[in-house]
């Protein structure tokens, strides 16, 4: 059975898509996307403290993103660990 890979856009490792937590860009804005089944331009990153630190200290989502993304946003990917 295949399982999809995606990458960490904080340590740039390869994993298994549910070991990820998915974030969305969409025309409603940038949203975590629990489920993994929203459309639109997507970003993954690690579940553990580091990766969500090192993301959040460079900025990775905005960067991602080409455009400014809400501390509001990494304040919730953080407390999801």
């Amino acid at each position: 059975m295949h399982i999809p890979q995606r990458m960490c856009i904080a340590c740039r490792q390869m994993k298994a898509k549910g070991e990820l937590i998915k974030i969305v860009k969409t025309e409603a804005g940038v949203q975590i996307d629990s489920n993994q089944n929203k459309f639109g331009r997507g970003a993954y990153v690690c579940k553990n403290e580091e990766c969500i630190k090192a993301m959040t200290k460079r900025r990775g989502l905005s960067k991602h993103f080409k455009m400014q993304v809400d501390d509001s946003i990494y304040e919730e990917i953080s407390s999801l660990t």
